[in-house]
């Protein structure tokens, strides 16, 4: 495709999730669909490990018994070895027992009964996540707790909305989790989780993580982020439990000394400022040209827009231009195709003009684009601006399979559909992209385009531009243009996906080009029109 090329629109299918194979799949956090695959791996490698347990029981019951007889007959002969071993039998069946049985014994115990185990987890660890996929599950953790303002606790207790499956954090999870942090030089995040997890080992959790350990970083963090009087307390609180941990007892030296100085700076600065204070009072001043500014209300940062109508907060839609969103059934200027049965057409927003066609994408059709797709899922990327290659990003958090009529007969007729919902030529536009969104799964504000899918929590498409926020509904498309007729961008589309808090996100995405269109959409006379 050339710089020339660009898309005049975008259609959404909106699918859902579930389905099971076997692949070498690498990056697994990017996509919830092929992380299924993990739990099955998980089953066998339980069902092997099982198998062995019961396996090493047996032969402990064996020992056992042999253990218990030999007891009993060494307390007995024990008590007159040589009227015991007078009798001819006994004395044969010594020699017996100390050549040949336990012999056969030591063969028992070292039995090697783990080896099939052993082999099986071998083989299955081929196929496990790597310290990539721990840490980037661990970090849309941390993404979702930003973005939907969730506290630590309502995430250890698992009391997430629309969640089926509650699953409690341990404190080994919540001190992995802020450890993570930790490494990625994220204070504030490992105070959170350090915190998390002292709190759980001090409403008496058993743990193989000890306080001591936890308030080692806990306390180095919060130093970090300026707080010197409570890293100085909890560096106290440490000792108090250990009070020959070598670092805890340097750092205590060091805050202390550091405290002082900042308290003698504080102290300077509040006489400095009383001084100042005096001085404004003495003289009428007008207001400066800074404190005008102030009077006026400042646009919300890209960034926070984006997560506040991630969380349904913020939508810029007023009552009078709600009132003019209808619903409508959809003929397509009487395209055959939608005579006798129309699409239900919903207006989503009108500036820029998003609409929404509901029941256009059958559960069967899901289900067979999902298993299509599902071997070909690739990590995600996006365009490189500077090296003009693609590459895989940390905002884009997902994995996309392109299909084709060469797939399946029934992509080229949801090709079709998409052609008679939409009125464009279908023979320059992209190959139908199927996506799969993974832990926390997010595209950030970018000038692209579609997404969406039913899930139980977070996942909405949102326009920080315009405040508007579409949310997903499985088995429907959402439609907009993306370029005016002109050709011109529309800046106004730009958009993002928010994280998928709860749930598994599938959608399907139809770019169609500009080119090819103009006898469909002819060119407008003016830069907007």
């Amino acid at each position: 495709m050339s710089n020339m090329e660009r898309w005049c629109g975008g259609c959404v299918l909106v699918l859902s999730c579930l389905l099971q194979t076997f692949s070498a799949y690498s990056d697994f956090y990017t996509s919830i669909g092929q992380m299924t695959d993990l739990l099955y791996t998980e089953k066998d490698l339980v069902t092997s490990l099982k198998n062995y347990i019961m396996v090493e029981e047996m032969k402990l019951k064996q020992v056992k018994q042999w253990a218990e007889k030999m007891d009993t007959l060494s307390a007995t002969a024990t008590q007159d070895p040589e009227g015991f071993l007078g009798h001819p039998v006994n004395a044969f069946k010594l020699m017996k027992r100390l050549n040949t049985e336990w012999g056969n014994l030591e063969n028992l115990v070292l039995k090697d009964s783990a080896e099939g185990f052993i082999s099986n987890l071998t083989l299955q660890r081929q196929h496990f996540p790597t310290d990539e996929d721990q840490t980037g599950a661990a970090k849309a953790l941390l993404r979702l707790q930003d973005t939907y303002r969730l506290d630590t606790n309502t995430i250890s207790t698992g009391d997430l909305p629309g969640v089926t499956h509650k699953s409690l954090m341990t404190v080994e999870d919540c001190f992995e989790l802020g450890k993570i942090a930790y490494s990625e030089v994220d204070y504030y995040h490992t105070e959170l989780w350090m915190e998390q997890a002292l709190k759980q080992l001090e409403e008496g959790e058993e743990s193989t993580v000890d306080k001591v350990t936890v308030l080692d970083y806990l306390s180095y963090a919060i130093y970090q982020q300026g707080d010197l009087g409570r890293a100085l307390e909890l560096t106290k609180k440490l000792l108090r439990i250990d009070p020959d941990h070598q670092r805890a007892n340097g750092n205590l030296k060091y805050f202390e000394f550091q405290l002082i100085k900042q308290r003698k700076a504080q102290a300077d600065e509040a006489k400095k400022a009383q001084v100042e204070d005096k001085d404004k009072k003495r003289r009428k001043r007008q207001p400066s040209d800074a404190s005008k500014k102030k009077a006026f209300k400042e646009p919300v940062p890209e960034r926070k827009m984006y997560e506040m109508l991630c969380r349904g907060e913020g939508v810029k839609m007023t009552n009078r231009r709600q009132s003019r969103l209808f619903c409508r059934y959809y003929t397509n200027n009487g395209n055959p195709s939608y005579l006798l049965s129309p699409a239900k057409q919903e207006d989503e927003w009108d500036r820029p003009y998003i609409v929404r066609y509901h029941d256009i994408i059958s559960h069967s059709e899901i289900e067979k684009i999902k298993e299509l797709a599902l071997p070909k899922l690739k990590r995600a990327t996006v365009h490189d601006p500077l090296t003009g290659k693609l590459t895989t990003a940390l905002y884009r958090v997902s994995k996309s399979a392109w299909l084709t009529g060469y797939d399946h007969p029934m992509i080229d007729q949801i090709n079709q559909r998409i052609e008679d919902l939409t009125g464009l030529e279908m023979d320059t536009a992209e190959e139908l992209q199927v996506a799969n969104y993974g832990v926390g799964g997010q595209y950030e504000p970018h000038f692209d385009f579609g997404r969406m899918s039913d899930v139980a929590a977070g996942g909405a498409t949102v326009f920080p531009d315009v405040g508007a926020a579409v949310w997903p509904k499985k088995g429907t498309a959402v439609f907009w243009y993306n370029l005016f007729p002109s050709g011109e961008g529309d800046y106004s589309t730009r958009h993002a996906a928010c994280p998928v808090l709860v749930g598994n996100k599938w959608v399907s995405n139809k770019w169609i080009h500009e080119r090819g269109q103009e006898f469909r959409r002819p060119c407008g006379l003016t830069e907007i029109a």
